[in-house]
């Protein structure tokens, strides 16, 4: 299954922030929340999967009560996102998970209290994903590839050893005050190592996994906002149907906000996994730090300028 918020060993992370960019797309200055300077704008902005906005989430996630000797994973994914302009109706949206992996390994332990503990750390398979979507539509979609490069330092314990690929579909819509949406995806694996060894030992199995993520948005005063995303993942080749599915529930809260000049999104969310695998984490925690630059319009950068140049202005007659 995914090695990532809930989960066994040796799969992809996936994260559960959407993907977001655009012409005119400037770095954070005094000026950027003025695509921002509605606060409500750019929050619903940073929930919608396919906004004309670059977002880069880092999003650090506990995976906790791993094995008898409940030990801790830790997942961060750096999780750029950049929107593409094809044509006057079309956006090619693009979403790289990067995953660096501190995954516990099991060791035998003495009698008594756990003392001896080791892992493995490094980085994960790569999960860039590819969305298709109309630039205006009543009902917010996009639609395309996604795939799982076998790009883990340690494959034996961090990676899949699979190229992977399939389809995935985002839809959601923001009524008043909400955000909800959904994204679903499977992919199989074409090529890598080997299913078995020369002696017929498991290798690296076949892959087919599904991801269903469901999220809902409920938007309040000042930036904040609660949140609930839980994803829902099925190994569609556990052995006799154990331990297929992972199905989290939970939510959490947040808030977009500035440091400084630069616009960001920060959140905090708790997920308790009602089914999961023997032995896999029954329960996670994810804090998310994401930084936002939204497009600029002719008028905002013209004003950018025009600052600019009058600052110019001033500084000689400050000497």
């Amino acid at each position: 299954m995914l090695l990532m918020l809930f989960l066994p060993l040796g799969a992809p992370v996936v994260a559960q922030e959407a993907p977001v960019a655009a012409e005119g797309t400037q770095v954070g200055t005094e000026q950027t929340p003025a695509a921002a300077a509605n606060a409500e704008e750019l929050r619903k902005e940073s929930q919608n999967p396919i906004a004309s906005l670059i977002s880069v989430p880092i999003q650090e996630n506990w995976n906790f009560g791993i094995g008898p000797s409940d030990r801790t994973q830790n997942v961060m994914n750096i999780q750029p996102v950049i929107p593409i302009s094809l044509s006057t109706n079309w956006n090619l949206v693009t979403r790289w998970i990067i995953p660096v992996v501190y995954q516990p390994l099991p060791v035998a332990q003495p009698p008594g209290p756990p003392a001896q503990q080791t892992g493995v750390y490094g980085l994960g398979d790569m999960n860039p994903s590819f969305f298709l979507s109309p630039k205006k539509s009543k009902v917010i979609w996009g639609a395309g590839l996604t795939a799982v490069l076998p790009t883990a330092t340690n494959t034996t314990y961090l990676g899949q050893g699979k190229l992977s690929l399939g389809p995935t579909v985002v839809v959601l819509v923001q009524p008043s005050h909400f955000t909800i949406g959904l994204l679903v995806n499977n992919y199989w694996s074409v090529a890598g190592h080997s299913n078995f060894t020369p002696e017929g030992a498991v290798n690296k199995p076949a892959v087919n996994q599904f991801l269903l993520q469901w999220f809902i948005n409920y938007n309040m005063n000042k930036g904040w906002y609660l949140k609930t995303a839980p994803i829902n993942t099925a190994n569609w080749r556990a052995p006799d149907n154990s331990g297929t599915w992972i199905v989290p529930l939970g939510g959490g809260v947040g808030r977009v906000m500035k440091v400084g000049f630069q616009p960001v999104n920060i959140s905090a969310e708790f997920y308790g996994n009602a089914v999961h695998p023997a032995g896999t984490s029954p329960w996670t925690m994810r804090l998310s730090f994401t930084l936002l630059f939204p497009r600029l319009s002719q008028d905002q950068k013209k004003e950018l300028l025009e600052k600019a140049l009058k600052q110019m202005e001033q500084e000689p007659s400050q000497k």
